[in-house]
């Protein structure tokens, strides 16, 4: 089972709406039984909170169940657990970096850097624009899943 988590600042906007989104697109593309996904935070604003309810309202539009979640902290034993830990910015980075030390530094990125145009995707807690961190995920999401077909990680028939 590949283990993939995604990483924001207080896990109930970016990281909760990316968490969902792939869950989607895995189900769709037949992988979700190969691939577990999840989210976790870098500070404890949030914690024990349930998404965002423009994160909640943006999934119900397009039609994407959100996933069940309560947000939680990122650990150093996440470093162990999963294959690939994704943040959202520059400061998500340095915190995933600061919580769970060098020896996972392989594990961690940007979910942006897997496209053509790598940058941060902005905070819809500040910006209250939750669109454009829908377009921003959805294109970095399908990116990542191209990545992990070409790189081998799982191939088009679902397997890994």
């Amino acid at each position: 089972m590949l283990n993939i988590l995604f990483i924001c600042h207080g896990n109930i906007c970016r990281s909760t709406m990316a968490e969902s989104i792939f869950a989607h697109m895995l189900k769709e593309a037949g992988y979700s039984d190969r691939v577990a996904v999840s989210s976790a935070a870098t500070h404890t604003d949030a914690l024990g909170e349930p998404p965002h309810i423009g994160t909640v309202r943006k999934l119900r539009e397009v039609g994407i169940p959100v996933a069940p979640h309560r947000a939680r902290l990122l650990t150093r034993e996440d470093g162990e657990k999963y294959d690939f830990i994704i943040g959202m910015d520059a400061e998500n980075l340095r915190h995933m970096l600061r919580i769970l030390g060098a020896k996972y530094a392989d594990k961690v990125s940007l979910l942006l850097d897997y496209t053509a145009r790598p940058r941060a995707i902005a905070d819809p807690w500040y910006t209250g624009n939750f669109d454009e961190t829908y377009r921003d995920l959805v294109e970095g999401l399908t990116a990542f899943l191209q990545y992990l077909r070409e790189s081998g990680r799982i191939d088009e028939g679902g397997s890994l």
